[in-house]
């Protein structure tokens, strides 16, 4: 049995909470959040003991789960991790690179399991994508949410865009080469709304926007690769395939066309949507890696490598805003 503690009972830690509850060999201990209105309501309704400091909850663990404010996230891990704690870690993985560096030394020389939380990765509409060899030269991304002052502690970089971020950088086995990226401050102190350019040394280019001020939601990723296309929708959990038929395509819409090398079929595909719950999924393969000893889906070198990227991004919007 795996004992577990939630670091953080806000929104997004209550949703922790009701899954942690929910997965085969893991206790949950308890939780520590220093917010008295948080704490009384997860008292009453989870009858979860409240740790009154963050150590005593470290000790009384194999394992923490981080949902605190982003500048909370490294102090918190550099805690469980000298203590020999797996950790789970919301993202972005820290607040500042000079801290995400150590967590990942700190991580290395403790021997530990370390998740970050890229929820994302583990969308059922991505997941159904990957079961179609995925090797994208071009790529186009829009994020886009209504504005919600809860999230206004970071940049739309690292509240949104990091997710995408960490998606196509383990889809293009590449390193970046450029990145050209432009934001605007809208209606907090950071940026709200930016639109990137990521070119990497194999060819692939990747176009992102992400803004926290629209009046729809949307949350679309579009694959561009020799002999096809993958439409992934992350809100409404869809995925499209357009690519040439071959002869394991049954069941599908397919039309022929004309070609310099002759006539070819091209099949449009719906793979089926599983329905998963991304959140458990995420948890669930993190006790996974503790019990099995396996390396997490989403490494401490993954959480770092999106940071690295959304904090020269950062440093290209600073740049070129106008002041």
């Amino acid at each position: 049995m795996i004992k577990v503690g939630v670091f953080g009972v806000g929104h997004l830690g209550k949703f922790h909470l009701n899954n942690w509850k929910e997965i085969e060999g893991v206790k949950l201990v308890g939780f520590y959040d220093p917010s008295e209105l948080n704490s009384d309501e997860v008292k009453k309704e989870y009858t979860l003991k409240r740790f009154k400091s963050a150590d005593k909850l470290i000790d009384a663990c194999d394992a923490i789960d981080i949902v605190a404010p982003t500048t909370e996230h490294y102090q918190l891990c550099k805690q469980a991790i000298l203590k020999s704690k797996h950790v789970f870690v919301e993202k972005p993985l820290a607040n500042t690179m000079e801290e995400a560096r150590e967590i990942v030394k700190l991580a290395k020389e403790a021997n530990i399991k370390f998740q970050v939380g890229h929820v994302e990765r583990f969308n059922p509409a991505l997941l159904a994508a990957k079961e179609h060899t995925l090797n994208p030269m071009f790529i186009e991304v829009h994020r886009l949410s209504q504005f919600n002052p809860r999230g206004t502690d970071v940049s739309v970089i690292l509240d949104l865009m990091i997710h995408d971020i960490d998606i196509i950088l383990s889809l293009v086995k590449s390193n970046v080469k450029n990145v050209f990226a432009n934001g605007v401050n809208v209606l907090s102190d950071t940026p709200d709304i930016a639109n990137v350019r990521i070119e990497f040394d194999n060819g692939c280019v990747a176009n992102l926007t992400s803004s926290r001020i629209s009046m729809k939601k949307m949350r679309k990723m579009r694959l561009f690769q020799k002999d096809s296309y993958v439409g992934i929708d992350f809100l409404d959990k869809k995925t499209e395939i357009i690519k040439y038929k071959t002869p394991d395509d049954k069941n599908v819409f397919s039309f022929d066309i004309e070609t310099k090398n002759g006539k070819k079929t091209i099949a449009i595909a719906a793979p089926v949507i599983k329905e998963t719950n991304a959140i458990k999924m995420e948890l669930e393969s993190f006790v996974d890696a503790i019990k099995k000893n396996k390396t997490t889906v989403v490494s401490e070198i993954d959480g770092f490598r999106a940071m690295e990227v959304a904090h020269l991004i950062l440093e290209k919007i600073s740049r070129n805003q106008v002041i």
